[in-house]
């Protein structure tokens, strides 16, 4: 298979989730062997690096990664998005430390690549191609499975200790599907995870226009109303619970994390064939398990 890139430039814009700050985000074509790189066009000098697993830093409510200066957090969505849709080189052009949220799912990214197509290029794409199985456990159950198949496909399974959000499960076998059945699936979190990171400032640009909120443990009206005013939000009963927004799948949360998965498994800088098959994945170990697999491929 040839190498991609895109037809023509786009631009993106919406609040950073992290910083509050209004973000602007311009995807160039790039040329062949040129890979997937984000360039800070705020900074001096602009620095630009390819994104790869050598370069995460931190895992917390996204994939960070940080050279020096140079730092991009909340990477995965787009990387997801690039990767499903066969974009090989891109340089993004990004002016703050981290990308925009949008919705929090990959949606606009996917839409904009649509719009504006992809061009071949004249070099082979760099494809990892698994012979044997890899498997990585953690300590704490997390299990990332990679198997011989002649694609790309991805098994992923979440669960919780949630009445809410026990266990569900996605697939995608087909990579042409996502559009469809991966794009639109919005990063999620709950109201009890959140609502101490508001109280010290944190998550500045998250509201229930970015996140699908997961309401299961009762606080009192006073709390609420606290949190919707943070989330910019009406004031809503403490005392119904459920998601605090409209699904866009029955299965929205773990379709968001086969998203992640996906872009995190991105940062291995080249293309896999191989089945994936991960259990409770986090942006933690996702990104252990590629920058292994990384150290593996580079030693090969």
């Amino acid at each position: 298979m040839k190498q991609h890139t895109l037809k023509d430039s786009f631009t993106l814009s919406s609040v950073g989730l992290h910083t509050g700050l209004y973000v602007t985000a311009t995807f160039h074509p790039a040329e062949p062997d040129t890979g997937i790189r984000l360039r800070r066009i705020d900074l001096p000098n602009q620095p630009c690096y390819q994104a790869l697993a050598d370069y995460v830093s931190a895992t917390e409510r996204g994939t960070v990664l940080e050279r020096g200066k140079w730092k991009v957090s909340t990477v995965e969505h787009a990387l997801s998005a690039l990767y499903a849709m066969g974009v090989d080189n891109c340089i993004i052009d990004v002016n703050a430390p981290e990308m925009p949220i949008l919705d929090g799912s990959a949606r606009f990214f996917i839409k904009e690549i649509q719009r504006v197509g992809l061009t071949e290029q004249d070099a082979e794409q760099q494809v990892y191609v698994v012979r044997e199985p890899i498997e990585y456990i953690s300590e704490h159950g997390h299990i990332m499975r990679i198997d011989p198949c002649d694609h790309y496909e991805i098994f992923v399974t979440i669960a919780f200790n949630s009445n809410l959000l026990r266990e569900q499960h996605a697939s995608l076998t087909n990579l042409a599907d996502y559009p469809k059945e991966v794009a639109a699936a919005r990063t999620f979190c709950f109201v009890k995870e959140i609502e101490p990171l508001l109280r010290v400032g944190l998550i500045k640009g998250g509201d229930l226009k970015n996140a699908l909120v997961i309401y299961e443990t009762e606080m009192s009206q006073e709390g609420m109303d606290y949190f919707c005013d943070k989330m910019g939000q009406p004031h809503m009963d403490a005392k119904k619970l459920g998601y605090l927004s409209p699904l866009n799948y029955l299965n929205e949360p773990a379709r968001h994390k086969l998203l992640d998965v996906i872009g995190d498994v991105a940062l291995l800088g080249l293309r896999l064939q191989g089945r994936i098959t991960a259990y409770k994945p986090g942006h933690t170990f996702n990104t252990q398990c590629v920058r292994r697999l990384r150290n593996q491929i580079l030693s090969e």
